[in-house]
């Protein structure tokens, strides 16, 4: 089986979810990367670079500068004449060209899976995470989200894979790129952090968040996360949730302050290493996925704990 695996960048560098989607891959069978941007010569040798990958396309238009879906998923469409597969990793935007490029081929889209159980098989969660689905296709082709916490990361050296020019069919005319507002740290990113520290609605209000929180995270090294209860709350912005509605995370060790467990937000992070939990209720849900849990007061434990470290 041939399969084609879109490759998520900033016309700079690779993303890391590219590499967890190659390892999803590389399970179907042979991996061509796709790389579709602006002046993305630098992303491409990176994706030769990558071990198991056999070919890059590199697809080099203003018209793909921004990973508009409108313009992405008919080139995409058009290059899987010669592929059986095709694999996006389950990111905001890979997201968003999946089922674009799935419908223009008119096959059904098989998301966020967590395992290759055969040629045309896979398991996916459902019911926010609490039951695993096994499910088979019998498209021609497959159109494929993979979850990046759910596969190894492909190394980022040891390929050497050529390097092919393509073209696609460019603008399609249907969306235009306006702006885009960055949130720029210090920190490691959220999604690729080994360590992350988020806190709850109990912190109260975004001023002790930060007095609590931002302490622990640099002692840890640690990306800074919240439950979607702290975000609708305005405590941090939206780019900090972690869950379901958020964002998927699978660190070496999860901290999780002042956090009830609501399914939504187990869903996002329970696959953690290790789940650190500090919830004053010992009857919380997040202590039944937690590795260790600390029941008191969290305005006297975290001031405590950061002091230690």
């Amino acid at each position: 089986m041939s399969v084609l695996v879109w490759a998520e960048h900033d016309n700079q560098e690779l993303k890391d979810a590219t590499l967890a989607a190659v390892t999803a891959a590389a399970q179907l069978g042979e991996v061509t990367v796709l790389v579709a941007g602006s002046d993305c010569g630098a992303v491409a040798e990176a994706a030769a670079q990558v071990e198991g990958v056999a070919k890059v396309l590199k697809a080099d238009d203003p018209a793909y500068a921004h990973g508009l879906a409108e313009n992405v998923a008919p080139l995409i469409a058009d290059l899987m004449g010669g592929f059986d597969a095709f694999v996006a990793p389950a990111t905001t935007t890979g997201k968003n060209i999946a089922p674009r490029a799935a419908a223009l081929l008119d096959v059904m889209q098989i998301s966020d899976i967590l395992s290759v159980e055969g040629p045309k098989s896979f398991t996916r969660p459902i019911y926010a995470g609490n039951a695993i689905a096994t499910v088979e296709s019998s498209d021609a082709k497959l159109v494929i989200t993979a979850r990046g916490t759910a596969f190894e990361k492909a190394s980022a050296t040891g390929g050497s894979a050529a390097i092919e020019d393509v073209s696609g069919p460019g603008d399609a005319g249907l969306s235009s790129f306006s702006g885009a507002e960055v949130a720029e740290s210090d920190r490691p990113e959220l999604t690729s952090a080994k360590v992350v520290v988020s806190g709850g609605r109990a912190l109260k209000d975004g001023e002790t968040f930060e007095k609590l929180i931002t302490p622990l995270a640099d002692k840890l090294g640690a990306a800074i996360g919240a439950s979607r209860a702290a975000v609708d709350a305005g405590f941090v912005p939206n780019d900090y949730q972690v869950g379901q509605t958020g964002k998927i995370v699978a660190p070496e060790l999860y901290v999780a302050i002042g956090i009830s467990g609501a399914i939504q937000h187990l869903a996002g992070m329970k696959d953690s290493k290790t789940i650190v939990a500090i919830n004053k209720d010992e009857d919380a849900p997040i202590f039944g996925v937690a590795d260790l849990g600390i029941v008191g007061d969290l305005f006297e434990i975290v001031p405590e704990l950061t002091e230690k470290l």
